[in-house]
């Protein structure tokens, strides 16, 4: 059968990944080019000046002796601190019992025997970008649920991940409700405009419109990418040694077991609007608000709450758990699936930490951002050039929130001195952190994505997964420029009182 030039061109960019060392190994490599690099540039005298505070960042040799202290001394921090690493593990214990005790699995079922599976598709990719909303749910859940729906009815299981991955983490600059995110982000952009009006405010808020008419975007883009060019390009999967699940009918027993723990769902959902709805609610933050609230902060522990008690209540009635030992048990054999993960961690955390004390992420930056301005772009070219870099810097920096802390007192007053508001600045970044989160090693969940991966294939790697999510960061990318072009040149607010020109 000929194959499309797409296809040979994903399937290049798939070999040449999976070509390099294990992800692990790739992540110990990248460690001590840093420490390299660091020395290198230190000595040829590297440096750049924040244009926004005149702090001048200087390249910093970490193989000095001070550099060589910090290393061997905060080793472990830089691991046991890696934020992914918790989130995890806590995740993946109350998560560990609702599958081990068969409640997923029975949940799956009744998700798929009740929709039709011409939608499996859309329900996937759009729940995963309402995921948002709970932090690192979509990453830890709904990426390996979505692998197992689809292999439950007869689909390749990894376009299934691939699906959800690109909702969860592609679509991460879009929702229909606020998440934590959003205040951090807004918080980091009023400091920024500070620099050029004391008295400028932004609310988190400022790009909710956006947001919205985003989340169909990116849930209708990422359904036509998964049919029409991920299946088609993954073909028929086929592994003996994969158990597939057997779509059946739920027995009563299943039914009644589905009905308690979804009671133990419900008394949660009471208590949490008790501590919420009243203005002195004990679930509200600090200030009384909503958004600071340790329901949005706390959503792991919330997660592994939930979950384990769900499983818990749905293995007792179903029988599987008779004793504590049991459910001890079950909470273990979940651990037993992060242990590659972990070792990938190590490496990976060693690696963040190194560039950041190195400083060579914030020179990258500075020198990127003034050669943006030295273009003179009109509107619509800045802002994809803004774009582009936002989504280059991606690639070499995990945390939405430290790239941000980083680029906002740099862009966002350029940006205020060409005549154009920070929710505008702020949204032209989120749309570039989030169309390159998928194809980039340096996302904080990028090494999960891969043992999830590993699951249905064991020779997956960097590349696979690069290859996989390239189709979608494309198109993302560029059906988020029309949208946001279209935006611009109609003069719609952003969000409620977030115009674009000053």
């Amino acid at each position: 059968m000929k194959r499309s030039p797409i296809s040979i061109f994903l399937n290049g960019v798939e070999k040449v990944g999976n070509a390099l060392p294990h992800p692990a190994t790739l992540f110990g490599i990248f460690a001590l080019s840093v420490l390299l690099l660091s020395a290198l540039f230190s000595i040829l005298g590297a440096s750049a000046i924040h244009p926004g505070t005149g702090e001048v960042y200087e390249a910093i040799n970490l193989l000095s002796r001070d550099g060589v202290h910090k290393i061997l001394t905060e080793m472990v921090k830089n691991f046991t601190n890696f934020a992914p690493l918790g989130i995890v593990i806590v995740a993946m214990l109350g998560i560990g019992l609702a599958e081990n005790s068969g409640l997923i699995s029975v949940l799956i079922r009744s998700l798929v025997l009740s929709s039709p599976e011409r939608f499996l598709t859309f329900i996937i990719v759009l729940a995963g970008i309402l995921s948002n909303l709970a932090s690192s749910v979509g990453y830890v859940l709904l990426v390996p649920l979505a692998g197992t729906i689809f292999m439950a009815v007869g689909r390749n299981p990894i376009a299934g991940m691939a699906a959800a991955f690109a909702g969860v983490s592609g679509g991460y600059s879009a929702n229909l409700v606020l998440g934590t995110i959003d205040p951090l982000l807004a918080g980091l952009s009023q400091e920024a405009a500070r620099i050029v009006d004391p008295l400028y405010h932004v609310n988190p808020t400022a790009n909710y419109y956006f947001l919205v008419a985003s989340t169909f975007l990116i849930a209708i883009l990422g359904t036509w990418i998964t049919e029409k060019i991920i299946i088609p390009r993954l073909g028929t999967y086929s592994n003996d040694n994969i158990e597939k699940e057997e779509i059946t009918r739920l027995t009563p027993i299943e039914k009644k077991g589905i009905k308690r723990s979804s009671l133990i769902f419900l008394v949660f959902i009471i208590l949490i609007l008790i501590g919420l709805i009243p203005e002195n609610g004990i679930l509200r933050g600090t200030d009384g608000s909503f958004l600071k609230s340790p329901v949005l902060k706390g959503v792991v522990a919330i997660l592994f709450l939930v979950a384990g008690l769900m499983g818990l209540v749905y293995g007792i009635i179903t029988g599987k758990y008779k004793n504590d030992s049991d459910v001890m048990k079950g909470m273990s054999e979940s651990m037993k699936t992060l242990a590659s993960y972990i070792v990938l961690v190590f490496f990976a955390a060693q690696f963040v930490e190194y560039f950041n004390w190195s400083n060579l992420g914030i020179i990258l930056a500075i020198n990127g951002a003034g050669f943006i301005q030295s273009l003179n772009l009109g509107l619509i070219p800045l802002v994809i050039m803004f774009v582009i870099f936002a989504g280059m810097i991606n690639l070499v920096m995990g945390s939405a929130s430290a790239k941000w802390a980083l680029l906002a007192p740099i862009f966002i007053p350029m940006f205020m001195f060409l005549g154009y508001t920070p929710e505008l600045t702020q949204v032209a970044y989120r749309i570039g952190d989030s169309v390159t989160n998928i194809i980039s090693p340096m996302m904080s969940f990028f090494a999960l994505i891969i043992v999830y991966f590993q699951k249905y294939d064991s020779k997956a790697g960097i590349g696979t997964i690069i290859a996989t999510m390239l189709p979608y960061s494309i198109v993302f990318f560029i059906g988020w420029m029309i949208l946001l072009i279209a935006w611009l040149l109609i003069g719609m607010p952003l969000g409620p009182g977030a115009g674009i020109h000053l």
